[in-house]
């Protein structure tokens, strides 16, 4: 019975100011499979798994399109015995030189020496906004450049996965064992959405399978991250992608291997006793709400239960831990590689040049019918240079017993079609050489920014796509160093003392890329610089000549640009 702020109880004591119990509905970042009953659990679980199935078939072609379009590398030489023992397996490297290529030029691009971040103000300009942008412009690219001691391997080997899937993805989130913010490589084939999906925002369900180490899984036990129950290890029973990469590398998994494999779900739920409310009449509205649900493969429990949205969001928004790289944008939420695009153009490649090099070596070895009492001394070896063999040839004349199958030599005009299927690859992929410098300088700025554009379009759009994700993933990390991280710079900052750390991650700094989305390759960039500086030269009167010098070195890539090109001399004042 209660009576004002007070609750009586049967035996006449009262109880004032009394808490709620919210016990059931524990701490906002508790894990909640502690407080669901099993059976609950293990009926969640159950469910989650089925629909992983369910989406891991819909994609099935998908994946087998990308497992098979990755014997285009070449990286395994076939043995071939048909169409005679022998045959050459070589594969023609127009797949790996466009992957190559692609891979040099955006890794240089998105990962500079000097760091991969900058910063714009949002708003109005003042001197302790401008500090404020450069401390958090220092900082981000000291966590990534000298912390995050992953980012630099994790961003080179997506770099080389995305152009062959035509999707690659980046998980960012702060590691609790680690104890530092993580942006990791994910690959395409190991995040599974619905077959209905479109984006990553308004997807309702995410599943990354996870591939852990039993003591790593054991130190998030430990830690409160899971729960403290048996999994079960399970034989390696990987997917068709890593089966190739197996083949590919040459290794292969021991029959004893056994792993734990999780499955991290980002999905919207209705959990029984965890309901959305209505704010006013406190009865359940049916809405799902985002967690991350975490369960063993092997052994079907759950271990971990997490809301994914701040306590003190009204709208209760999904936290976004994936960045969805694309190369192409495809037809569906996966995107186009290079295998999609250019498979069938490198399997013609590559079966023009096998059937050129078949062709010289039966020109070269030739074979052909003998005559049955045509007897040649140690028939069974073949003819060294130099070499004469005795022959007992009965009817006198040896070419008489002898017939050499006409085998024509390498055809010219499947030669003719290697060069135009390669150049049609290569068109495609954009990485024809740049002749830029083969021309006059004296070339119409008009004329040359035509033909850089031209060259250039298709690396252009995949540039833009690739600063895109970046600047949603350095989004999301600057919410992880905001969040996660200490309160304090770890290091003397200009502008101000270390404990404003905090107040420099707000929405007054917007961070981007360094990269520009318009140019992808130093060579653009030059030819930008060198076109700009023609300009400036035929009207020096109207252009600053200082600035026009200066942008040219930058885009060369010197140093200590001031101590080569110092700043021009102010007009002293008259006396």
């Amino acid at each position: 019975m209660m009576e004002g702020d007070a609750m009586m109880l049967d035996d006449g004591s009262a109880i004032v100011n009394p808490v709620e119990d919210t016990s059931m509905e524990g701490a906002f970042n508790a894990n909640l499979a502690d407080l669901i009953p099993d059976d609950e659990l293990e009926s969640l679980a159950g469910g989650l798994i089925n629909d992983y199935e369910y989406d891991k078939d819909a994609r099935a072609d998908w994946l087998k399109t990308y497992t098979d379009g990755l014997d285009l590398l070449g990286f395994k030489y076939e043995d071939r015995s048909k169409p005679f023992a022998g045959a050459t397996g070589v594969t023609h490297p127009l797949l790996a030189e466009t992957v190559t290529q692609f891979q040099a030029q955006a890794y240089k691009e998105l990962l500079p020496p000097e760091g991969p971040i900058r910063t714009q103000i949002v708003g109005e300009i003042t001197p302790e906004i401008e500090q404020q942008s450069q401390r958090v412009k220092e900082f981000m690219n000291y966590q990534i450049s000298y912390e995050m001691e992953e980012y630099d391997q994790e961003l080179d080997q997506m770099l080389f996965h995305l152009p062959l899937a035509g999707s690659a993805f980046k998980k960012v989130y702060y590691e609790s064992v680690r104890g530092r913010a993580v942006s990791k490589f994910v690959p395409a084939e190991d995040v599974v959405m619905p077959y209905v999906s479109t984006d990553m925002e308004s997807c309702e369900r995410v599943t990354h399978v996870i591939k852990t180490m039993g003591n790593e899984l054991r130190k998030k036990q430990v830690s409160g991250m899971y729960r403290d129950i048996d999994v079960m290890m399970s034989q390696v029973d990987n997917n068709d992608a890593q089966d190739k990469y197996d083949e590919l590398d040459g290794i292969s998994a021991p029959q004893n291997a056994e792993d734990i494999v999780l499955l991290e779900f980002h999905c919207d739920l209705d959990i029984p006793g965890f309901e959305d409310k209505d704010s006013q009449t406190g009865e359940p509205t049916g809405i799902k709400l985002p967690y991350v649900v975490t369960v063993d493969e092997g052994s079907g429990k759950v271990l971990a239960i997490y809301r994914n949205y701040r306590e003190d969001d009204p709208l209760r928004k999904k936290i976004q831990y994936f960045v969805h790289y694309k190369f192409l944008p495809g037809l569906g939420f996966y995107g186009f590689g290079l295998i999609h695009m250019l498979g069938g153009l490198s399997r013609t490649a590559t079966s023009a040049l096998r059937q050129l090099i078949d062709a010289g070596t039966l020109s070269n070895l030739p074979a052909g019918f003998k005559a049955r009492g045509l007897r040649v001394r140690d028939d069974d070896q073949p003819l060294q240079p130099g070499e004469f063999r005795d022959v007992d040839a009965p009817g006198g004349a040896i070419r008489e017993s002898l017939m050499l199958i006409p085998y024509k030599e390498p055809s010219q005009t499947l030669f003719a079609l290697l060069g135009f299927v390669v150049d049609a690859g290569r068109k495609f992929a954009a990485i024809a050489d740049n002749k830029m410098g083969e021309g006059s300088q004296a070339n119409p700025v008009g004329t040359t920014m035509a033909i850089m554009e031209r060259g250039t379009k298709v690396m252009n759009a995949i540039h833009k796509r690739l600063h895109y994700a970046q600047k949603v993933e350095f989004k999301l990390l600057s919410r992880v160093f905001a969040e996660s991280l200490p309160a304090e710079y770890p290091y003397a900052v200009r502008g101000g003392n270390r404990v404003v750390k905090q107040q420099d991650f707000d929405e007054r700094v917007d961070i981007l890329p360094v990269s520009d989305p318009n140019i992808f390759s130093m060579a653009q960039r030059v030819t930008l610089a060198q076109t700009q500086m023609q300009m400036a030269t035929s009207n020096p009167q109207m252009h600053n000549m200082h600035e026009a010098y200066r942008r040219m070195y930058e885009a060369l890539g010197v140093r200590d640009i001031d101590m080569l090109l110092p700043p021009p001399q102010q007009p002293q004042p008259e006396d």
